[in-house]
Formats: structure tokens, sequence, C-alpha cells
């Protein structure tokens, strides 16, 4: 249900930060997020607790627009870098969550663990006031006083003069239009970029579902899993609360396991850095793809407990690099009129996939772990296809600023003239088109 509210806001926050504004609906959805984050831990049953959860997924299903606004400040030469960095900060957030769930389930209960994530949230709020509206969009939507003064601040931030000229730009009234990304031009990536999400988000969350699964029946080599034991699992103070659920609960050495399954994510970092830089997006998301299909397989080789974690391990750096690259992609390859939307409708998609893989991970899993595994695998292989005839490399690519075949931005790189003293072919040469 979080997954579900992710998937149906997505879409919503992504046409709106097209027409609106990145940065208005970046602190809309932490506002939202951090709110709805912190009345779970009061929910009275479960069913409110499920409601609220799905709160929680329509309101994070907007913090992709910070890496939007990130991407569209970044020099084209420098994105491939910054950019899969950004992944520290994520696993930094997944090893606090696991070492908090380690201290405060076991001794104050969950309801405390809900609260005590909520504080990160709330204290980013007041970050906003350091993050400006993205200058492309100001620029898109004929703002260009806001788009200068944000671009001047800049320069003296870092010591450094603007260029002569000004911006000059038409008010483009159609943005964030979904006919647009079913462009002609557009049409084939977008269809193979959301099948990429889709296969990506399902072995994400097929890994580290099935990690918790695994670990928790113990299926290792020559051991013997023991048999379940009810345990009553209470979400509120009321009979009518309790409900009774086959599960067991970790134990320290589980959490440890987690924490370097976990740090796996940024194992392949640098290596995701160079092969984005080097073989470019496409290749290298294939690569990652393929070599992430073959470790599932290797999930149902006969091994010991610290193989099992090895492969674990191996699988979370290669779907973490999955992620970073289709992200990049995504941020590049669509103009900035529509960037936002292309984000957003490609997260819903991938909330599809986040849905279907608790059913594979745990439940499939449950009656066939080679059928669960293969079925990982073979979405991954599909996947890798598809990463590989994707149609446009974005390596080296400046970021797209309109539809094709219409200019419409004009920056002058000089103090414009007047028309009288110049042939349009002058003047002409006098601008730059994105």
């Amino acid at each position: 249900m979080v997954f579900f509210g992710y998937m149906v806001f997505s879409i919503v926050f992504g046409l709106l930060a097209d027409r609106y504004g990145r940065w208005k609906i970046l602190l809309i959805s932490f506002l939202w997020g951090a709110y709805f984050s912190l009345l779970t831990s009061f929910s009275p049953s479960y069913i409110w607790f499920v409601f609220l959860r799905t709160m929680v997924g329509c309101g994070v299903s907007g913090h992709a627009q910070g890496l939007i606004i990130k991407t569209e400040f970044l020099p084209t030469k420098y994105r491939g870098y910054m950019l899969p960095l950004s992944q520290v900060f994520w696993l930094a957030g997944s090893l606090l969550i696991i070492g908090l769930a380690s201290v405060v389930i076991p001794t104050i209960g969950w309801r405390w663990l809900i609260r005590i994530a909520s504080i990160p949230g709330i204290i980013l709020i007041m970050a906003f006031k350091f993050i400006p509206e993205s200058a492309r969009f100001n620029v898109s939507t004929g703002n260009t006083q806001a788009a200068m003064t944000t671009l001047e601040s800049i320069a003296k931030m870092n010591s450094s003069a603007m260029p002569e000229g000004k911006l000059v730009e038409p008010i483009l009234e159609k943005r964030g239009r979904f006919a647009d990304l079913l462009d002609a031009k557009y049409l084939r990536t977008t269809l193979q970029i959301w099948v990429i999400w889709l296969g990506i988000s399902f072995a994400y969350y097929g890994v580290i579902l099935a990690s918790a699964e695994l670990l928790e029946r113990d299926l290792v080599c020559g051991s013997q899993p023991e048999l379940e034991s009810e345990v009553v699992v209470t979400l509120g103070d009321t009979e009518g609360s309790q409900s009774p659920c086959h599960c067991h609960m970790f134990a320290p050495s589980d959490y440890r396991t987690m924490i370097i399954s976990t740090i796996g994510e940024i194992a392949l970092n640098p290596l995701n850095i160079l092969g984005i830089n080097f073989l470019g997006r496409r290749l290298s998301l294939s690569i990652t793809m393929g070599c992430t299909a073959l470790f599932f397989l290797l999930l149902n080789i006969c091994t010991s407990s610290a193989g099992l974690v090895g492969f674990l391990f191996m699988l979370r750096a290669l779907v973490a690099a999955n992620f970073n690259t289709i992200y990049i992609y995504t941020a590049e390859v669509y103009p900035t009129t529509m960037r936002a939307l292309g984000m957003g409708i490609s997260g819903s998609l991938c909330r599809i996939g986040a849905m279907v893989a608790p059913f594979i991970s745990q439940v499939l899993m449950s009656a066939s772990i080679l059928g669960a595994l293969c079925l990982f695998s073979s979405v991954c292989v599909v996947c890798a296809i598809s990463a590989f005839t994707l149609p446009i490399e974005t390596k080296g690519r400046a970021l797209q600023v309109l539809l094709p075949f219409v200019i419409l931005l004009k920056i002058y790189l000089c103090c414009p003239v007047s028309s009288q003293e110049t042939s349009m072919e002058e003047e002409t040469v006098r601008r730059t088109a994105f």
C-alpha cells in the first residue's frame, strides 16, 4: 500500500512539478511525508496503520524532484560523477534504519522506531531556504528574472562573474503533457524506459525481501529450518487490534547480516561511475542487469552462510547500480518541459514492480525457491536487452530544453544589437540555441 500511494502520486507530483515548479512540489512532499509518517506511530489499529503508510507513500513520491533540480543545475561533464554519489546518502539512511531497528524494536517497540525515523525528514524541511528553484524551469516558464537571480547568487558563491548578455525565452504554456512522452521521437525510448524501471524495482525490492526471507528460513546448505512458531504482533492496546502472524523475530546476527548486505549497495559505486562515464549509460546498465540475473541464479547454489551473505552482498550492489544508472538516464533523456512528468510516470511504474515483488520473494519463494529466483533472473535479462537497445545515449549529451524541431530558448552570448544594424543571419550567429 505504501507503493500504491507512491504509484498514484508520483504521476500527480510529476505533472504539477512541470507546471508549477520542482521546489514547491519537493517542499510539499517533504511536509506530507513527515506529517503522515509521524501519525503512523499513533495508529490505533492495523487498518489505520496501512492507510497512514499509504499516505506516506504518496508524500515520498515527490522526493524525486530533488534529483531533477540537481540534474538541471549540474554541467554535462559532472552529471555522471555527482549523481551516483547520491547513493552514499541513501546507503547512510538504510544503515541508520537497520541499526535503529536492532536497538529500538526489541526494547521500546516499532512505534518509537517510526517516530525516531521521522525526525530527519522534519529537520530537513528547514533546509529548504537554501535550495533554489531550477533555473532551467524558470527560463522555460518565462520567469527569466528569477533564473538570473539564481545564477547570479551561484556566481557570487563561486567568486565568478556572470557572462554578459540576457536570457530570452517565450513562455511555454504547454508543459507536462502525457502525450509529449509518446511523441514519435521519444515513443520507443519511453516504452523501453518503463519496462526497465518496472524490472529494476521488481529486482531491487525482491532482493531486499528475499534477503529477509532467506535469513528467516535459514536456507543455507545442510541446515534444517526451524518450525514456524506463532508470534502475536500487537498494533494497538485492545484485543481487537491483535493480529497473529507466522514470523520469527530477527536475532542480532540477522541485523548484522542485513547491514553487511546493505553496505553492498555502495560496493560497486566506483565501478558504476566509471562505467556510466566511459561505457555510456546504455551499455553500463545492460551489463549490470545481466550480472544481476546471474547472481539471482547463484542464490540457488548450495553454499555456506558466508556464501549466502556474499551473494546477497553482490546482488544489493548490482541492483543499486541499476537504479543509479536508470535515474540518471531518465533525468537526462527528456527535455525540461516534461522531465518531471517522465520521471514521475517512470517512478509510478517502478512501484508496480515493487508491489509485485513481495508475492514472489515471500509467497512464491515459500513454495519454490528455484521458481522465484528464475523469475527474478528472467525479468533482469529482459531489462538488460531493453537497456542495450535504447535508441538514445545520453553520455556527454546536453540536457534538452524543448521538444524536437522547436527551438524556443535563445541565450545571447554577447550584447544584443539592433536588427537595423545587422542582418538576420548575423544576429542568429550571435545566439546559441539549446
